[in-house]
């Protein structure tokens, strides 16, 4: 199976997307829920990444390129996490999320990426991806809403005693227009520092805070007792004049590097992409929408095509830039175009 024929295949069996060439956010426009966002935002993130060039250098050793990566002391193939959907109903007419879920956690156990998962509204997604999880041997990261930390604290309790590889809040989706028709005591809420230091108290994983789009909140992650943060504005839902995440990812690496893992969303579409996010100082790269455009083309099949396809380009980019290992990746091999 090629890309273009999980492509093909997607535009027969997912809504609200129309399966771009490129994911950009133009076409789905301000479809909410759904792969659209506030004010164009979502294309914001995409364009932002384009205005990123880099550098040809070939002046470099002939010699392999490497993709690997380590993080909280596992290897990957490469610095890649896919990106969690709560509720595949968003694309779907029925609720495919546990399906949905399993494909994707097979695939990246087989590609040797790391794959995170969203805990969504319906009972079965968080223990369906734990149990996908512990079948197919992959490193998974679950994702939970920033509902009250009572509520959290219940879901980790589930999934403290599994081997998820780290556990993470994402603290933006507090802004999603869907949570807005849950009440304000059981829906979710911004949190504070302390908020978080319960929640990573409560965990002997790895804590991952996601949504993080300030060097002000970067420092405050790290206050709390983030191992790593995702900087990220929630694929452009949120917020309608929030910056794209390209934008905020160098102030936030000057503020936190070497203090948390940085990993960033965010309209990264290709392996060219990811090697700009490592070359701003990113430790990893997530992708979300295009996994789901993938898993409708092909299954497991279709979402090991795309990370395949990933992985080949930023390979190539590196080759082509003089970076021989992801630690040869560095702000000089790229350029900002006006």
């Amino acid at each position: 199976m090629t890309y273009q024929e999980v492509l093909q295949n997607a535009k027969a069996t997912i809504k609200n997307c129309k399966v771009c060439p490129e994911c950009n956010g133009l076409a789905c426009g301000a479809t909410m829920p759904g792969p659209g966002s506030k004010g164009g935002n979502a294309h914001e993130n995409w364009k932002a990444w384009r205005r990123i060039k880099l550098n040809i250098d070939t002046f470099a050793p002939n010699t392999p390129v490497d993709t690997s990566f380590s993080l909280f002391g596992r290897d990957f193939n490469l610095p890649l996490l896919t990106g969690p959907i709560g509720t595949m109903l968003q694309y779907s007419d029925t609720d495919v999320t546990v399906a949905f879920n399993d494909g994707v956690i097979q695939a990246a156990a087989e590609t040797g990426i790391i794959d995170c998962f969203g805990d969504g509204l319906a009972p079965a997604t968080v223990p369906g991806a734990l149990a996908s999880m512990e079948k197919h041997g992959a490193a998974v990261i679950p994702v939970l809403n920033p509902l009250p930390n009572a509520h959290i604290l219940s879901l980790m309790e589930q999934i403290e005693p599994t081997s998820a590889f780290a556990v993470a809040v994402v603290v933006d989706s507090a802004g999603l227009g869907h949570w807005k028709r849950i009440s304000s005591d059981e829906g979710p809420g911004s949190k504070t520092v302390e908020d978080l230091k319960q929640l990573k108290a409560a965990t002997a994983k790895p804590f991952v805070v996601k949504g993080i789009m300030t060097a002000k909140a970067a420092l405050q992650a790290v206050e709390a007792g983030a191992d790593a943060i995702i900087v990220s504005n929630h694929g452009g839902r949120v917020l309608a004049d929030a910056p794209a995440t390209a934008d905020v990812l160098p102030e936030v690496v000057a503020a936190v590097r070497g203090k948390t893992k940085i990993i960033v969303d965010g309209g990264i579409r290709s392996g060219g992409d990811i090697f700009k996010a490592l070359a701003i100082g990113a430790d990893a790269a997530l992708i979300c929408r295009p996994f789901a455009t993938a898993w409708f083309g092909g299954g497991s099949e279709g979402v090991r095509v795309y990370v395949e396809k990933l992985q080949a380009e930023l390979a190539e980019a590196m080759y082509m830039c003089g970076a021989r290992r992801l630690s040869d990746i560095g702000p000089e091999m790229i350029r900002y175009q006006k």
